[in-house]
């Protein structure tokens, strides 16, 4: 057995274990705050993992080459005709199931064709020598089985919706320009779209509408050249 420690001279010994106690439980809090931050880490990387595979699938539903529904362009082609240029253009549109019962449940779709002409520049971009577009509403009423297509303050109805695809498909000597607005011999650049537009659509439903296949209904650009 040891002597006890003379007078006045400090507990050494009593006090080493209270040190080493001290130390081990600093470690031990040590060893969980690690932990702890370990399985937070882990936790985060996962969420970030599962945040980046649903924004993979979203932009690929939303990407139109991907997953559009494609309106073709059967035909287009620009001609005088007295003292104006007229535009005669076919697409061939075919509303799949959804629109069609989107149509028959009250709400409406609108449709925009486009038109550009254009005179192509080697040394910048493309100058727009004019542009043309027109919205077409269309609309159901289950009260009289007949839809309505409104394009500006003009409408029409129609007991089928064959009919109403026939309607929007066909451009029938639209006049788009004057002779005297486009200078002989320069070679221009003309271009038409047809495409369903889901921004047109009420708030609510534009959100569901840009992530679904369904709605992304679209013709590509198309391009020939034309000279006056």
């Amino acid at each position: 057995m040891f002597d006890a420690p003379p007078a006045g001279m400090p507990p050494a010994l009593r006090s080493r274990p209270g040190l080493l106690d001290s130390g081990a439980s600093q470690t031990g809090l040590h060893k969980r705050a690690g932990t702890s931050d370990g399985r937070l880490g882990m936790a985060l990387a996962r969420w970030l993992v599962r945040v980046s595979v649903l924004l993979g699938v979203a932009l690929c539903a939303v990407s139109p080459r991907a997953h559009a529904d494609t309106i073709a362009v059967k035909s287009a082609e620009l001609r005088a005709d007295g003292d104006a240029y007229v535009l005669n253009a076919e697409f061939e549109l075919a509303l799949n199931p959804t629109l069609e019962e989107a149509l028959q449940k009250g709400l409406p779709l609108y449709f925009e064709f486009e038109f550009e002409l254009l005179r192509p520049r080697w040394y910048w971009l493309d100058e727009k020598v004019l542009t043309l577009s027109t919205q077409h509403r269309v609309s159901y009423n289950a009260l009289t089985r007949q839809y309505r297509v409104a394009t500006g303050l003009l409408g029409q109805t129609f007991d089928s919706l064959d009919e109403v695809e026939r309607f929007l498909s066909r451009i029938a000597s639209r006049q788009v320009a004057t002779v005297d607005q486009l200078a002989k011999g320069v070679r221009l650049e003309a271009a038409i779209r047809l495409r369903l537009d889901v921004n047109a659509l009420p708030k609510p439903f534009q959100v569901s509408a840009l992530a679904s296949r369904e709605w992304s209904l679209q013709s590509e650009w198309h391009r020939w050249s034309f000279t006056p």
